[in-house]
């Protein structure tokens, strides 16, 4: 375990401005999910984030971007029942979970 945490390095800044500098192997993006259809409430503390940050509107631009300038995939966790984000190009596979799927885009 500290073999790997002493590999990592924490970068603060907007991921637009990070991703292009690193040309990383593998870039994981992580968007707020859309809003939910169900008339069920998400928990507290997540209503609580999206409160403070808001909708991710820019997501379809972070992936785009994120495709770029990765050297071999990008994965976008997103939830298992939405809808692929808009002006994203198809993913290459999926893996899928209950609640959680991961679009896996191959760079080639």
């Amino acid at each position: 375990m500290r073999e790997i945490i002493g590999r990592m390095t924490l970068l603060k800044g907007d991921a637009r401005d990070i991703i292009p500098e690193l040309a990383g192997e593998a870039i994981l993006i992580d968007p707020m999910h859309p809003e939910r259809k169900k008339s069920a409430l998400v928990k507290q503390d997540l209503r609580q984030v999206r409160e403070i940050v808001g909708s991710d509107d820019d997501a379809a631009d972070l992936v785009r971007l994120a495709i770029k300038h990765a050297r071999k995939r990008v994965v976008l966790k997103w939830p298992a029942k939405a809808a692929p984000i808009e002006g994203v190009k198809k993913c290459s596979h999926q893996i899928i979970g209950k609640t959680t799927r991961y679009d896996v885009f191959m760079i080639s």
